[in-house]
């Protein structure tokens, strides 16, 4: 199996001191989704919990949202004929989704194009193809806390990131309980990977809808993962980093509680802050 580091030798600049030295690498591999047989798409991730990062993506498809409709996953060889009878070597960069009545087609059917680390839901036709995809209401949901355990949460997801610390080159996702437990920490390069892997893992744990749940990540807040985070169910996303105007406008619009530059003792809450109680 592929791995989530890399070691390679680099020459180590301190002031006029050169230092050979080996480095660990965050690890960056393409992985294809199929969903039965078919192509759906590439996305270039950091290997490892691929089954829960394709679980994840489809949930943020709009493809399925309950854990019977994701009947099998499995890794494949390289050729088009993958398979038990492929003489092929497995690079564990093939997965093939076998889903059952699913909600909609997926809103990347019908293209065909390599999804970067970073591009999340590049190449969807329109804003509101992806809005009527939200099948969850998190306006609805009661879920409240205090300042002092929205502080708490980077540090928590932090000393889970156990492939940053080796590498300092890996985006991180947290799904924590109202009580500020972490259920679910996952790293990649792609912010988007990170959320989907853990979406993933909740619904194959059958966790979904999220009701009640927090989601962190480590970077800012863009459009595509405050519309993972609604698809799953969620109620509040909050970020160390900023969000973009459009990622507030769709968590305004969706009742969802989106908060950023949580940093220390300090945040700013963008939507729905009567979830974040003053006293």
């Amino acid at each position: 199996m592929t791995r989530a580091t890399a070691r390679r030798r680099v020459v180590r600049l301190d002031g006029t001191e050169r230092t050979p030295r080996p480095d660990a690498l965050a690890a960056e591999e393409p992985l294809e989704i199929r969903i039965g047989g078919q192509a759906l798409t590439v996305t270039m991730r950091t290997p490892g919990h691929d089954f829960d990062l394709v679980a994840g993506f489809l949930v943020g498809e709009g493809l399925l949202h309950r854990r019977d409709q994701l009947a099998a996953l499995r890794y494949c060889a390289g050729s088009d004929e993958a398979g038990a009878n492929s003489s092929d070597p497995n690079s564990y960069n093939i997965v093939d989704a076998t889903v059952r009545e699913p909600d909609a087609p997926p809103l990347s059917a019908n293209r065909n194009l390599l999804t970067t680390s970073a591009c999340g839901l590049c190449g969807r036709d329109t804003v509101e193809a992806v809005r009527t995809q939200v099948r969850f209401k998190p306006a609805d949901d009661p879920l409240t806390v205090r300042p002092e355990l929205l502080y708490g949460l980077p540090d928590a997801l932090r000393a889970a990131q156990r492939t940053f610390d080796s590498t300092g080159g890996l985006h991180a996702a947290g799904l924590f309980t109202a009580a500020g437990e972490l259920l679910c920490a996952r790293e990649d390069v792609g912010r988007h990977n990170a959320v989907d892997k853990v979406i993933g893992w909740a619904l194959r744990e059958d966790r979904l809808p999220l009701t009640g749940h927090l989601l962190l990540v480590s970077g800012r807040a863009s459009f595509e993962l405050t519309q993972k985070a609604a698809l799953a169910g969620l109620p509040l996303l909050a970020a160390v980093s900023a969000p973009s105007s459009l990622a507030a406008d769709l968590a305004e619009e969706l009742g969802l509680t989106l908060v950023g530059f949580l940093r220390g003792r300090s945040a700013n809450v963008y939507t729905r802050a009567d979830r974040v109680l003053s006293h």
